[in-house]
């Protein structure tokens, strides 16, 4: 395995890094002092939606609340930080349920944007961290934003294929079958790229990002196994079954007669462009896919395949701290609310054990 894999990374932070900059010019001194407090202990991908939430907050103060309006954002201090209010807060998380957000060009129609439970917390989480450096460092005398409570997080089904609907998208993957003429085009010549892709989100339970990020060096084909960079620049070595081995194998005879553009060379997935493959690209392969495999599922992603490899792991091991493990996750609450499906099997068995009259096991159980 090699030297070379932070070179994905450090361009991917670099990319952030600048995006993040750019960000910081539209908003208050304070913000980049905060994004300055926490690049130890975060991420660029964090703080980059750091800010981009503080954006959104700040021009929703400006724009919507007549206390904030008087001043260029940009030139907000502490003092007029300090002015915000509950009713701000309960005003702004109203606010994010739907908005619109102007172009740069005036002959482009307003974006809407639709913001949903998990995403309202998070963004208010990130008003609240911002708030709490600025208490905790004695710039505002109280921090108003832990008055106002996150938004309950209601539990969705869990949503994942099942054994045939694995074999499915594994299968259209490989022939082409029940794909459209033009579909058929482009998988002929992204077959095995796509099959060997599928088959690691649904044998490893990867992340879409982790995936992209894979360099040829990081394969380790005598072992079954390959490095991986994980949330947080931490790297591991994770194992695949022999059937990813071999899903691996065809790829790579493949991989090695592409002529990858330069920066490229040692990316393991490509794109029809002979680019290191994006996560857009691998969503929608995913969606095309499972849209055949799975019709009456909605909304299928790489998230998705990951929540069934780990479903699957969890009912053939029983282990819960060994699904974290694997999944990189640093708590297993997090492993069993959105991926471990551990409580429908009792619920079946529920189901088994209550018995009403006209079932013959109903007199059994009286006597």
């Amino acid at each position: 395995m090699a030297e070379n894999r932070q070179s994905f990374k450090e361009q991917t932070d670099a990319k952030r890094i600048l995006q993040i900059r750019a960000v910081l010019k539209e908003l208050p001194q304070a913000c980049s002092d905060f994004l300055r407090s926490v690049a130890i202990s975060t991420g660029t991908f964090t703080r980059l939606a750091y800010a981009i939430d503080l954006r959104t907050f700040f021009n929703f103060l400006h724009d919507e609340r007549i206390a904030f309006s008087d001043k260029d954002v940009i030139l907000y201090d502490d003092a007029d930080l300090e002015k915000l209010t509950r009713n701000d807060i309960t005003a702004y998380t109203e606010y994010l349920t739907y908005y619109l957000k102007s172009a740069d060009d005036d002959s482009v129609p307003n974006k809407e944007y639709v913001n949903h439970e998990l995403s309202i917390k998070r963004k208010l989480c990130a008003i609240r961290s911002f708030y709490d450096y600025l208490f905790t460092n004695q710039r505002i005398s109280s921090n108003v934003t832990e008055l106002v409570p996150l938004p309950k997080i209601h539990e969705k089904p869990i949503i994942r294929l099942n054994k045939e609907e694995m074999d499915r998208i594994l299968s259209t993957a490989q022939t082409g079958d029940s794909m459209t003429k033009s579909q058929q085009k482009y998988q002929k010549i992204t077959a095995k790229r796509d099959y060997a892709m599928l088959s690691l989100f649904l044998g490893t339970g990867i992340r879409v990002s982790e995936c992209v990020g894979i360099d040829i060096d990081d394969l380790d084909m005598e072992n079954n196994a390959f490095l991986v960079t994980r949330k947080g620049g931490n790297q591991v070595v994770l194992y695949f079954p022999p059937e990813v081995a071999d899903a691996l194998g065809e790829y790579l005879e493949e991989r090695q007669k592409i002529e990858p553009l330069p920066g490229h060379e040692n990316a393991l997935f490509l794109s029809l462009q002979r680019k290191r493959i994006t996560q857009r690209a691998v969503q929608n392969l995913v969606k095309k896919y499972a849209a055949i495999a799975a019709p009456l599922k909605q909304k299928i992603s790489p998230h998705k395949l990951r929540s069934t490899y780990a479903t699957n792991l969890y009912q053939e091991t029983s282990d819960i701290y060994l699904v974290a493990d694997v999944l990189g996750h640093t708590s297993v609450d997090t492993t069993r609310k959105h991926y471990a499906d551990m409580t429908d099997a009792r619920r079946r068995m529920a189901a088994e054990h209550v018995h009403l009259p006209g079932d013959p096991q109903f007199r059994k159980d009286d006597n």
